[in-house]
């Protein structure tokens, strides 16, 4: 047999990847009889080009799906990709050097969607099939689509008509780079530095005038001051409730009043409640059925409301503002702080509270239930579970999901121009878009108006990624396995986005169906750069996972990946990936080797175990507990410890012993007998092909490599992810040869350390090797021959230990 010299994986990645595709590999079968194990994979966010935290966390994913389809199943592993919403219009503008508001909406989403089929999409998607994802990409969408434009906006009449959506004219959150309102999904804390400013306010206490010192970091809010507030028990105020406090610079009077929210060990323990600040400003106003009054726009400037401030950008005004209370001497003191300030996660603004009207999903209500439906799902790992927990005990709001952005998915509703009934689409004609398309009636059903207008806002990006599994499954609505493709078995995903994905996820598939999406989740971690920090491309810390894939391959970036256990961050270590390279240099060095000494080896032949020689059943022993393990890991979608497993049986066991042990009996079969050849060659073909299915959900190029030098032919398979993972055979394990097995790899290293420190070649002969140890004499002899041969040893002595000795063996070597 001419086997290849040298493994090239820049010729061979692109080779398997090519072959898997035009041979389907890794099609779904939607007419198989056996059982499916369905995928909710994450559609990436398209941005371009896959980062290092993509490669990281989709090969473990894909870990799972090849182990489960070697396992016998009918793998759905769809692919899809997020396209619509903020993130896709803040690409376009970026990439196109254009502005949404300068094209319009109808323009600048024709841009969008002729840049994404044309130039963005198909280049991203071919990042995740270059790191081996072993998705069926037949089964795609793009969460623009109509597909899933169609389904979102069914779920938002759905949703309507079961009363869990409304409009409303309230607080939101707003992000004034954005110019638009965001979820507290979409929130996160960033500390920044500030003031605690200590303000005067002068209240009229029965003729005589009081200072009352109240500390904020927000002196620009005091034209929209509505209220102050003290704690019912903080006696230092007790005095007050009922008087009007006059508000600095802009003399008018507010309110005094108390609340248990005020905090007393807080600044001066006396607050202003400004519409709106943050959400206990908007609690308040609610509560207190207090005025509304707009200092800040939804651009993030002054309103009329601020007098001379008007126009000015929030930093600005609240400078001058400082400025001017320190002339009228209204400003007592300053104190540096750093505080956590709600800022949008997509662009780091802080964010606002703006009067508007919104879309909202009412869930509020549910929140024990979101609690039960957390406990009910399998946590992978279970630790995660708490962060799905916390957040739902931290809600505060119904979940905001309109958007006033120029591209996504449209609301499909229209609004009479008189009286704002709300007239929405019909379903059969969905998708719609309200501002192209004709409503579905004339005039208003209710007030009879024919002024009909459009809505303008944009769903939510997450109110659409919430429905992948529905997604997904409806590509295959008029199939039978329909049926069986809801709930999915598995939603893969990174930690940072349980808050986001994973609960949105849940409470949308809660709502519509009363159940939960799927049965478990697979959380993975983070890829940090070298010293443990977030990659970003300010920092100049990121690492492009193509550069690696060029520079070592596929198999190495995803030998990395492997390292770290579910749900851990994971450092990332270039010497991790040329660790990767080596153990791919040496899995096909040991298998060229091998399939050379198994060129004649019938595969039909089985062997007795009491045929096989004790080194053999050793090897085969060892490999049956290894197989027991790792299949129990995997089932639990720990693929770390399969990886660190099978790897130690194929370094230390397989090449550096056993290779080493069998090569007499594979070289010599005249002077050793054919028998203990064919043993040899039994124990070699079933380690070496457990080996390569065991790494092959990992390191998929190379073992399809080796499979197909060898193995496909054997087994009449077109490939080795088609094959059968290993089974677990008890016949084969046996203590006694691993006890005996073990002592003569204890033996063999030390007539091996002997030899190199008396600096004699390997090859050099041992006159006499006097072995005591305690296995029976009858099994050491079953082992001499090997032993002889390994260590050249002209003679072997051998007795037992005494039961009482303190040792496992002993060993005395003369040369």
């Amino acid at each position: 047999m001419e086997l290849p010299k040298r493994y090239d994986p820049k010729e061979a990645e692109p080779k398997w990847q090519k072959y898997w595709e035009e041979h389907n590999i890794f099609k779904f079968n939607p007419d198989a009889q056996g059982e499916i194990f369905s995928i909710d994979t994450p559609p990436p966010t398209v941005s371009g080009k896959m980062h290092l935290g993509h490669a990281f966390s989709y090969a473990q994913q894909d870990f799972i799906a090849r182990y489960k389809r070697m396992k016998g199943f009918n793998v759905f592993y769809p692919f899809g990709t997020d396209d619509n919403g903020l993130p896709t219009q803040m690409l376009i503008e970026k990439t196109k050097k254009v502005r949404a508001i300068d094209l319009g909406r109808e323009k600048f989403r024709k841009l969008c969607m002729d840049t994404l089929d044309n130039e963005l999409r198909p280049k991203y998607v071919e990042d995740w099939k270059k790191i081996a994802m072993s998705c069926d990409f037949s089964v795609f969408y793009t969460t623009i689509n109509d597909h899933c434009r169609r389904l979102s906006q069914k779920s938002f009449l759905d949703l309507l008509k079961a009363g869990r959506e409304y409009r409303k004219e309230a607080p939101a959150m707003w992000c004034p780079k954005c110019s638009t309102a965001i979820s507290q999904v979409e929130c996160e804390d960033k500390e920044l530095s500030s003031f605690f400013n200590d303000i005067v306010f002068k209240v009229n206490n029965d003729g005589k005038e009081e200072e009352l010192i109240i500390a904020t970091t927000r002196p620009e809010l005091l034209p929209a001051c509505v209220g102050i507030f003290y704690h019912p028990t903080d006696k230092r105020y007790t005095h007050l409730k009922g008087k009007t406090a006059k508000v600095p610079l802009f003399d008018f009077e507010v309110p005094i009043m108390e609340d248990e929210r005020a905090d007393p060990e807080k600044g001066t323990g006396i607050v202003m409640c400004c519409t709106f600040g943050d959400s206990t400003d908007a609690e308040w106003q609610k509560i207190h059925n207090l005025p509304i009054k707009e200092a800040i726009t939804k651009q993030g400037k002054m309103t009329a409301l601020a007098g001379k401030y008007e126009g000015l950008k929030i930093e600005d005004a609240r400078k001058e503002i400082i400025e001017d209370m320190k002339d009228q001497r209204l400003l007592l003191s300053q104190e540096p702080v750093t505080h956590a300030v709600n800022v949008h996660e997509r662009c780091g603004t802080p964010i606002e509270f703006v009067h508007s009207k919104q879309w909202f999903i009412k869930y509020l209500d549910l929140k024990d239930d979101m609690s039960t439906w957390g406990k009910e799902l399998n946590w992978f790992p279970q630790h995660m579970s708490n962060r799905y927990e916390n957040w739902v005990k931290g809600l505060q709001w119904d979940w905001c999901i309109s958007r006033q952005i120029y591209y996504g998915i449209p609301f499909p509703v229209w609004y009479c121009k008189e009286c704002d009934e709300v007239i929405t689409a019909n379903e059969e004609d969905l998708p719609v878009d309200p501002i192209s398309d004709s409503p579905p009636v004339n005039e208003c059903p209710k007030c009879k108006c024919k002024e009909i207008i459009p809505e303008t806002d944009i769903i939510n990006t997450w109110a659409t990624s919430s429905l992948t599994p529905n997604i997904a499954a409806e590509l295959f609505k008029d199939h039978p396995v329909y049926e069986k493709l809801y709930p999915m078995t598995l939603r893969p995903q990174a930690h940072d986005i349980i808050t986001f994905w994973l609960f949105n996820t849940v409470v949308k598939s809660q709502l519509h169906n009363n159940v939960n999406p799927w049965n478990d989740c697979m959380i993975s971690g983070w890829a940090l750069d070298p010293k443990g920090k977030k990659m970003s491309k300010s920092k100049g810390n990121v690492v492009e996972p193509q550069v690696m894939i060029e520079k070592y391959s596929a198999d190495a970036l995803r030998f990395w990946a492997s390292s770290s256990s579910l749900g851990d961050d994971l450092p990332f270590q270039e010497k991790d990936l040329l660790t990767g390279q080596k153990t791919i240099t040496k899995l096909w060095n040991a298998s060229k080797f091998s399939i050379m000494h198994l060129e004649d080896y019938n595969v039909d032949e089985d062997f007795e175990k009491d045929d096989l020689e004790v080194i053999d059943l050793w090897l085969l022993s060892k490999l049956q507990k290894i197989i027991k393990v790792v299949t129990g890991a995997f089932d639990k979608y720990e693929y770390a410890r399969t990886k660190l497993d099978v790897e130690k049986f194929f370094w230390q066991n397989l090449c550096d012993n056993y290779l080493e042990i069998v090569k007499d009996r594979l070289y010599n079969p005249d002077r050793r007998g054919d028998k203990a050849r064919m043993s040899a060659q039994f124990a070699l073909y079933h380690s070496l092909s457990s080996v390569m299915k065991m790494l092959a959900p990992i390191m998929p190029f190379i073992t399809e490599e080796i499979y197909h030098l060898y193995f496909a032919d054997k087994e009449k398979l077109k490939s080795i992810h088609q094959a059968s993972w290993p089974e677990y055979d008890e016949k084969l394990e046996d203590n006694q040869a691993e006890e005996a097995g073990d002592l003569f790899i204890n033996i063999l290293q030390d007539v091996r350390k002997a030899k190199s420190e008396a600096k004699m070649s390997l090859k050099l002969p041992v006159a006499v090797l006097t072995v005591e140890g305690k296995i029976p004499l009858d099994l050491f002899s079953k082992i001499e021959d090997d032993l002889k041969a390994c260590t050249q040893a002209q003679s072997i002595l051998y007795k037992e230990l005494k039961a009482d000795s303190e040792a496992d063996y002993l060993c005395d070597i003369k040369f």
